[in-house]
């Protein structure tokens, strides 16, 4: 599976790396403090964020009087965000990976290649370093225009981020006690490295087979291995560009930053923080008991009521294993008492975590419209009634395979229950509409606008729901900007990628093979779709969407494609890669959660696969189905 932030706290160094040496307790200590050195300041760093741009909010629309500089310091105080909350995802073991192949090995191999992967992140770390410094430097004589203040601040971020990074990495490497694996680690390491070296006159007279070597080659063996994917698109990039061009790694380094500061992308850790709030406050659950209640007494009502809550609360957390594990535990005792079995209710919550893809506010739309201009107010718009065909269909493979429920032990909830259920859920089911309404309606972006359901949700859980747990508080920010780093640190290296792409020519022959494929419109969206399904399984929805969204996207509109359409249709293609065995990483994210092993789910998810392809083809197909709202 694709190891993900998903647990609050910092935990202690990984088992796989545990150490064996009179050291161990020593480098322990120096781990746990690191680990709080970093996380402190950068839940502060979430508090302020939140307060910056409510406060900004308020201004406008309360006081009707801006503040000038409240995004200009949103944007500093942001990167500074992301790469604190890289470390933080590196401390806690949380970045990014592909690991369901290297869980087919044996336990050996796993912990060699686990000392590879850390080696393989240091190695990123060590060479970017000094070219991020320098771009800091460079950024001295640069004076911001609201705050009048060297852009150095905000630049600095850079380095300091990428150093912290490298001490734990070095810490992780120093506690690893097996030191046969550190040294066949790093002489792999050095050997590739210095291979690589040794060919560069001869990489430099391949032309675009560079692409296949560093961009697929390269990128494959890493994401395989399990190294992090932000550090593989890394490493391919940086070997590209210091063994084959003559480009400086600090315009690489520039790149990276301009794809993590992106301002629209401050709604992640803010999202993420949301969602957070809502499981905490008791929101979620309150939306699963009205369902229930109105649902629970039909065949298959429980299944159909995983349907429609995972459509409210998704997107809203920023990582679909948090929808998920919001909505699981509240619902899967009561479908296990009824008769469920564990492989059919982890085969449903996979198909509805692809079903939701799309649903607003969707971090994978945030991230669309950040990296390709698409309005994300259309795509918001856009994206929910896929979301409902999409979960119609599964609907129909819900009834097929629970005609013959016993509910004799059933009884229908009374027209007074549902009401209040209704009444105590109608708070948490207003959040949803209130924040897609006000995006869609042009009140607020999509970033000032979860700052307003965060305040929207701490009110609720004060004093409606009376569940505030503010020992909760601090883990859950730590945890957000674990998972936020994680997902920036992604976006920024996938950035870079995608520039350098840009550059060798390689999207004017993508645009032209593309363009030229015979049977138009249809093929182009069959070639697409097939191609996000794949890049689903492996790359998951945001680096994939960053490293070729702006490549596709140009080439959508040059065949008669609506851009928001296109976005609906490789979004939905890469929920079903996510989520589809052997390799969707969603899946197994889903075992973990349900606590279901990856074999039961084999054979009902096929069915729901077969219903996920079918709605697929349908919003590809009809295009109303995307834009006929907007």
């Amino acid at each position: 599976m694709m190891a993900t932030a998903a647990a609050s706290g910092s935990p202690p160094i990984p088992s796989e790396v545990a150490p064996q040496t009179r050291s161990g307790g020593a480098l322990r200590k120096i781990d746990r403090a690191l680990g709080i050195i970093i996380a402190v300041p950068t839940a502060v760093l979430v508090i302020v964020e939140v307060f910056v741009l409510l406060g900004g909010v308020a201004s406008r629309y309360v006081f009707h009087h801006p503040i000038i500089w409240s995004d200009e310091l949103a944007s500093t105080l942001f990167l500074w965000l992301a790469m604190l909350g890289s470390a933080i995802a590196l401390h806690r073991s949380e970045h990014m990976r592909m690991t369901a192949l290297v869980g087919m090995l044996s336990p050996p191999m796993r912990a060699t290649l686990d000392v590879v992967a850390i080696v393989a992140g240091l190695s990123f770390l060590l060479l970017i370093l000094p070219s991020a410094y320098d771009f800091a430097a460079d950024e001295l004589p640069v004076t911001t225009p609201a705050m009048e203040i060297s852009d150095a601040w905000r630049a600095t971020a850079l380095p300091v981020g990428f150093a912290v990074m490298t001490a734990v990495g070095v810490v992780r490497l120093l506690a690893v006690g097996n030191w046969r694996h550190v040294m066949g680690a790093l002489i792999v390491t050095a050997v590739m490295v210095g291979g690589l070296c040794l060919q560069q006159p001869t990489l430099e007279n391949l032309g675009n087979l560079n692409l296949l070597i560093f961009f697929v080659g390269i990128v494959a063996c890493l994401v395989f291995a399990g190294v992090p994917i932000a550090f593989a698109f890394g490493l391919a990039t940086f070997g590209y560009q210091a063994l084959t061009t003559q480009t400086p790694i600090v315009v690489v380094v520039g790149r990276i930053e301009e794809g993590i500061s992106n301002l629209i992308l401050l709604s992640v850790p803010l999202f993420v923080f949301l969602g957070l709030l809502i499981e905490m406050t008791g929101m979620a659950r309150a939306m699963i008991n009205f369902l229930a209640s109105l649902l629970a007494h039909v065949r298959g009502g429980l299944s159909y009521v995983l349907i429609g809550a995972m459509y409210l609360v998704s997107g809203i957390s920023g990582s679909k294993a948090a929808d998920m594990a919001a909505i699981a535990p509240a619902l899967f005792p009561e479908m296990k008492a009824r008769g469920s079995k564990p492989g059919e209710l982890v085969a449903l919550l996979s198909a509805t975590g692809a079903q939701t893809e799309t649903i607003p506010p969707s971090l994978v739309l945030i991230t669309i419209g950040s990296v390709t201009g698409v309005s994300i107010a259309a795509l918001f718009t856009g994206g929910l009634l896929p979301g409902i065909v999409v979960g119609a269909i599964l609907c129909v493979v819900v009834w097929r395979r629970n005609r013959s429920e016993d509910l004799s032990h059933v009884s229908r909830a009374s027209m007074r229950e549902i009401g209040r259920t209704f009444v105590i859920a109608l708070p948490a089911i207003a959040l949803p509409f209130i924040i897609r309404g006000a995006v869609i309606e042009g009140v607020a972006t999509a970033t000032e606008v979860s700052t307003i359901g965060i305040a929207y949700a701490a009110l609720a859980g004060l004093l409606i729901y009376r569940r505030f747990d503010w020992q909760r508080i601090y883990p859950m920010l730590v945890e957000t900007a674990a998972l936020s780093g994680a997902i920036l640190l992604i976006i920024g290296a996938a950035t870079g990628m995608a520039w350098s792409l840009t550059q060798s020519g390689f999207s004017r022959d993508l645009a032209r093979a593309m363009a030229g494929l015979p049977g138009g419109v249809p093929t182009f969206l069959l070639v697409s779709i097939a191609a996000f399904v794949v890049l689903g399984s492996v790359l998951e929805g945001i680096p994939a969407v960053v490293l070729f969204g702006p490549l596709l996207f140009p080439i959508a509109r040059q065949v008669g494609v609506h851009e928001v359409h296109y976005a609906m249709v490789i979004i939905l293609a890469m929920g079903v890669g996510l989520f589809a065995p052997p390799f969707g990483v969603g899946y197994y994210a889903a075992c973990a959660i349900s606590k279901v092993h990856p074999d039961e789910g084999l054979k009902p998810i096929a069915g729901y696969i077969v219903a996920l392809l079918i709605g697929l083809l349908l919003v590809a197909f009809v295009p109303w189905i995307s834009i006929g709202f907007l």
